[in-house]
């Protein structure tokens, strides 16, 4: 896959993260804890998995950069999703973001550009928003 469709896949998935906080901001105090750290978890984990295996498709030698952005980038996303509902929800949401972060780098190294993986993994983060946002709008 060409490092232009990369990108914009990338660019994809950071609108859909986005927007995503942007609904459950309006509607924050209508979720529960319980939903509020599931959500962080996924939002955390499943961007820093996406964008890790998304950077080292994108530059296959730069291990550490990659490491280290892919990282930050979760535990960012984590915190902010988990601080739309209190503290410990932020503390699961970067640590879980955390986690991902480092191994999804190592995860991509291994997949080798295949881009059947790349199809799968970004599938599965558009349905986990899908049912994040269904369950999120039934509360």
């Amino acid at each position: 896959m060409g490092n232009a469709n990369l990108g914009l896949i990338l660019y994809g998935n950071i609108l859909l993260i986005t927007m995503t906080y942007l609904y459950l901001f309006k509607i924050r105090k209508l979720i529960g804890f319980q939903l509020g750290m599931n959500i962080a978890n996924l939002a955390g984990g499943s961007f820093a998995i996406v964008t890790g295996v998304i950077l080292i498709y994108q530059f296959p030698l730069q291990f550490v950069f990659i490491t280290i952005l892919s990282t930050l980038l979760g535990m960012f996303v984590g915190a902010l999703f988990g601080g739309l509902f209190d503290y410990q929800t932020l503390l699961t949401g970067y640590l879980n973001g955390l986690m991902m972060g480092l191994m999804a780098p190592m995860i991509g190294a291994v997949a080798s550009n295949n881009t059947l993986f790349l199809i799968l993994i970004e599938f599965i983060f558009l349905i986990s928003f899908i049912l994040l946002l269904f369950g999120a709008k039934k509360t």
